[in-house]
């Protein structure tokens, strides 16, 4: 079984030269959850080269209803290990490496050590916004989604536009990251926020397709000050809007 033999169906969108920087492309995830577990796996089946997996958290059964990773008997097993496990099940093809770790200002920069971009599927906005600065200093693009029940979103931030934490309007914003400011950043959203099963997939679903444009430069990406938002409550609600 050969890489361009897993991407039959897919080349005739596209000429190999484009394929071929995909194949050459290193991207990091940040969370091997929901929205990550399904983003991390289109990736994969599209053909990355290599993925770095981040994920502190080990399964528990309240993921069962939306992380397709999750499974009843790896209920209790890590994250970014059974990620990594998933995606060499799936493409072989594909240099995968986990680390099963907090992300925070002092490791930031190993995570994200030669990543063309980085993909953010967290759950929380103070990591959010070490992701983002760090990816801002390295240059590399920072691809954003987030859910709430059937509400969804995704955005692209590049190093030449306005920032996640200017766009979102966050008290961080232009400020040392120490601790007061933390805390202010964890005040910004308090507790666990509700899923359907299909939102965090379909936002890392679209993850996956943004950082896929992005590098083989098909297609239009929903770049900052733009957001692509919809609620799977209401169809007609798809749509881009500019912050």
């Amino acid at each position: 079984m050969t890489y361009w033999e897993i991407l039959t169906r897919q080349l005739p969108l596209l000429d190999k030269k484009e394929q071929e920087k995909f194949k050459n492309t290193k991207i990091t995830v940040i969370g091997c959850g929901g929205i990550g577990g399904e983003a991390i796996e289109m990736l994969a089946r599209m053909g990355v080269g290599e993925l770095v997996l981040v994920d502190e958290d080990s399964f528990d059964i309240t993921n069962l209803n939306r992380q397709t990773l999750a499974t009843f008997e790896d209920i209790g097993r890590d994250k970014s290990a059974v990620a990594k496990e998933k995606v060499e099940a799936i493409n072989p093809n594909v240099k995968v490496t986990n680390y099963s770790k907090h992300v925070n200002q002092d490791n930031i920069d190993q995570l994200l050590k030669d990543s063309n971009l980085v993909i953010d599927a967290l759950d929380n906005i103070p990591t959010r916004v070490i992701v983002s600065r760090k990816a801002r200093e390295l240059k590399i693009p920072f691809i954003h989604g987030a859910i709430h029940g059937s509400l969804g979103q995704v955005s692209v931030f590049l190093p030449t536009t306005k920032s996640y934490e200017e766009m979102f309007m966050l008290p961080s914003s232009g400020k040392q990251l120490n601790e007061d400011v933390i805390e202010e950043l964890e005040n910004v959203v308090s507790g666990t926020p509700p899923a359907f099963g299909p939102t965090p997939n379909l936002v890392g679903c679209l993850e996956a397709m943004e950082a896929f444009k992005i590098i083989t430069g098909i297609g239009k990406v929903t770049v900052s000050p733009k957001v692509l938002t919809f609620d799977l409550l209401d169809f007609s609600s798809f749509s881009i809007d500019e912050i």
